[in-house]
């Protein structure tokens, strides 16, 4: 079942009644309505349908009994900051009914191992990278390429060579763009968008029984989300698109507005076609993660990645 996204931009008092989440608006809990009225004026959604939860609003109050209703069904729940931008991230410490051995696997992954998989998801990354140029008419060739000499580990850091043609042929029509965290728009919905497609891969991959600290390549010793940093690289070009699709589509894409967001939160539902399916982005991320838990248990030899 696909699983919804919440957004919260407004105070608002949340809370948990009968396996729910309650929505209350301060306004009606102050003006000490009839209960009749109130009730009209509550809105109520299902805690088993509810995948990720977005706060974006500093006035929000969030009780605990909600919090722990939202974690035992592997909610994902994102934190905003004060300039509105995804800044936390809560996920349950137990997601798989097999976590213990699953994260001994994890852990006892040989180099070799880790490196074949890296070597896979920068292929992955690559090729749909280039499907997403080839879309906009740009010659990729050199970047399918790239994709089939990439070796065990990336030792020739080919996905830097090729993220550098990259970034320089997917926006031509932006001047001196150049991808960074801090750069001119679209770097701003690149950044919300990428932070929600973290919070979708962190969340299958508790689901699947993994550590999302414990990487393959990524390893800052200060980033608690490593193996979802490797795992949603191949993922990354989706969200590219979507960034493409709101410009084109004639709408501000220098703010961050509440059309804009709607859009960008759509991510966890973007068809996507993987093992020759087509499934929504969030169920993708759960085949692709149980593949790489298969890939650590020694079941298979190969990550399950979308095609672009």
């Amino acid at each position: 079942m696909i699983k919804r996204t919440l957004y919260f931009g407004n105070p608002a008092y949340l809370s948990l009644k009968d396996c729910q989440l309650v929505v209350r608006m301060p306004e009606i809990i102050k003006a000490d309505l009839p209960e009749l009225f109130e009730t009209k004026t509550t809105r109520t959604i299902p805690i088993e349908d509810i995948g990720v939860v977005v706060l974006d609003n500093r006035q929000i109050t969030i009780t605990q009994g909600l919090l722990d209703a939202l974690l035992e069904n592997n909610c994902a729940l994102i934190t905003c900051d004060k300039s509105r931008m995804p800044v936390g991230l809560m996920l349950p410490l137990c997601g798989n009914t097999t976590q213990n051995e699953r994260f001994r696997a994890q852990i006892d992954a040989s180099l070799p191992l880790k490196k074949q998989l890296w070597q896979q998801t920068v292929q992955a990354k690559i090729k749909n990278q280039a499907a997403l140029l080839h879309e906009r008419g740009v010659v990729v060739s050199n970047m399918l390429i790239w994709s089939d000499k990439v070796k065990s580990g990336d030792s020739d850091n080919l996905e830097a060579r090729a993220a550098a043609y990259y970034w320089k042929n997917i926006f031509p029509f932006i001047d001196d763009f150049t991808r960074g965290r801090d750069g001119i728009p679209p770097n701003n919905l690149l950044n919300y968008g990428y932070a929600i497609l973290r919070a979708v891969i962190a969340r299958a991959l508790v689901s699947s029984g993994l550590l999302p600290t414990l990487g393959i390549h990524h390893h800052n010793r200060y980033n608690a989300y490593c193996l979802a940093d490797d795992i949603m690289e191949p993922y990354r070009p989706y969200v590219d698109r979507l960034v493409l699709d709101i410009i084109f589509s004639g709408d501000d894409y220098t703010k961050l507005s509440v059309d804009v967001k709607s859009k960008l939160l759509s991510i966890p539902v973007i068809d996507v076609v993987i093992n020759g399916e087509r499934r929504p982005l969030m169920i993708a991320a759960s085949i692709t993660t149980s593949s790489l838990a298969k890939c650590f248990n020694g079941e298979i030899r190969k990550i399950i990645y979308p095609e672009l």
